[in-house]
């Protein structure tokens, strides 16, 4: 009798096994006492949404991508979190809110508004998969209609969420042909890039050096004790994660920003940087802060993957593949440049400039590869809770995030619904102001989320857009800028 025993336990403990695998180290994180970060991306629809196939695609096109979307995590027999294949209840992911009939586009922005703080400020259920879609049905003045997607950051980082919301949507003008995307080089800051360039000559390596002790020490200082100034975008304040946010978002053209990189000899990155810093020593001088100067950091997150582009989804899930499925990214601290007196009218390009600079100096310093180090020992002597604990105090600390995703160049659309706009937010980061970039044909979305009380989300806009406008007029003098 014994031995039947066993022999039942160990069939069954077989099984679980076969419906279950490990929780990734950073989704432990993501996942803790400390943290739960989830990702909402937006499609606006061109035309009024039909949700008739909604359950049709969840079954047949998003569940197979990764097995992660049907799990749920689990703790096993010692402890360690895994993830656990369940029977996914369609219905429990599905939200279609109800507003009044026949109001003006602008009451139905501003519900949609207060939808969006609504679902950013919830948490996902861990009873069940960790993601859901809610179906705005009513028009905006931006769109017909919106589907919004909230998953969990412990599915994946926004390249694996996006390669997987992709692997979902076709080309509008016609579905039998790939999507196609902007010229995408690697990651300057991969891991691979940084050692050549420690071994390109021994007056970079020896730079690169100095620049990595310096640049992971400031970063191991900003992560434990040393905060940025409270100021209108930072409150600074404990639990500022659980506070209600609003989002906002403006677009700017990919042609006019090219003009400005080309006229000016920098990056996108470059350009972006400048425009974004500009924009919020613009907006501290409009709030009539006192200290418009004060000490403010961006956190920038890094791609850390060697790739070349977006992979299929079937890519990703190779186990030799480069381009990886998961949390592969890190964060790079950055000083907000000083607004010099006077700068903001006479000299707006010195803010790229200033970007390009510190771009490049941060480039040359393997910092972002000590720090992932220093994780990786922090989760294997203590422990994902307390290595959470040190990411949620580098973004406590911090007064930013900046994260940009690159978006396919041809209008998408899913189930024949051709998709007028693509954004997206990170939500349930410990700050007061997060910025993020989506390019998608031709134009590139920046989503802006702040925190209600503190931030004014117009003013804030309205300094962005300046920053931009008075850095394309003065880079590009003969042309006018949208």
């Amino acid at each position: 009798m014994m031995k039947v025993n066993v022999k039942r336990m160990t069939e069954k403990e077989e099984e679980e096994e076969e419906t279950s695998f490990p929780v990734s180290p950073t989704g432990q994180y993501f996942t803790s006492s400390a943290l739960s970060i989830s990702v909402i991306s937006v499609l606006e629809s061109e035309i009024p949404i039909d949700d008739s196939c909604t359950m049709t695609l969840l079954k047949d096109v998003f569940l197979p991508i990764n097995p992660r979307f049907s799990s749920i995590m689990v703790r096993d027999k010692n402890g360690v979190k895994q993830w656990k294949k369940v029977e996914v209840k369609y219905k429990d992911h599905i939200n279609v809110p109800i507003f009044p009939e026949g109001k003006s586009k602008e009451f139905y922005d501003n519900c949609f508004n207060e939808y969006l703080t609504k679902i950013a400020m919830e948490q996902l259920p861990q009873t069940r998969p960790l993601w859901e879609i809610h179906i705005f049905k009513y028009p905006t003045s931006k769109s017909a209609g919106n589907l919004v997607f909230k998953l969990h950051h412990s599915l994946g980082d926004g390249f694996s969420l996006m390669g997987a919301l992709l692997s979902c949507l076709q080309r509008a003008d016609n579905p039998s042909l790939p999507l196609t995307f902007p010229a995408f080089n690697s990651n300057p800051n991969s891991g691979n890039d940084y050692k050549k360039r420690f071994c390109t000559n021994v007056a970079q390596m020896v730079s690169g050096v100095v620049n990595t002790f310096v640049d992971f020490g400031w970063s191991l200082l900003k992560s434990t004790s040393l905060e940025d100034e409270r100021t209108p975008i930072r409150s600074g304040d404990e639990g500022v994660e659980f506070r209600p946010i609003h989002i906002s978002t403006m677009d700017f053209s990919l042609d006019h920003l090219k003009q400005i990189k080309t006229n000016l000899k920098v990056t996108i990155n470059d350009v972006i940087c400048g425009v974004l810093f500009l924009g919020v020593r613009l907006y501290m001088e409009e709030m009539k802060y006192e200290e418009k100067n004060a000490n403010s950091t961006a956190l920038v997150l890094l791609n850390t993957r060697n790739i070349a582009g977006y992979k299929s989804v079937k890519e990703m899930l190779q186990p030799s593949n480069e381009s990886k499925w998961g949390n592969q990214f890190a964060f790079l601290h950055v000083s907000v440049p000083k607004l010099d007196k006077g700068e903001s009218s006479s000299n707006p390009l010195s803010f790229v400039s200033k970007a390009q600079d510190v771009i490049k100096r941060k480039r040359n310093s393997a910092a972002v590869i000590l720090t992932g180090k220093l994780l990786d020992t922090l989760q294997k002597y203590r422990g994902p809770e307390v290595t959470a604990k040190y990411i949620h105090s580098t973004l406590k600390n911090s007064s930013m995030t900046i994260s940009n995703m690159i978006g396919p160049m041809e209008q998408m659309a899913l189930a024949n619904h051709p998709c007028k706009g693509l954004y997206f937010m990170v939500v349930g980061v410990p700050e007061s102001l997060t910025i993020t970039m989506m390019s998608y044909m031709g134009r590139l979305r920046v989503a802006v989320g702040t925190e209600k009380g503190l931030v004014d989300p117009h003013k804030f806009k309205s300094s962005i857009e300046n920053a931009f406008d008075s850095i394309f007029k003065a880079a590009v003098p003969s042309k006018p800028a949208n």
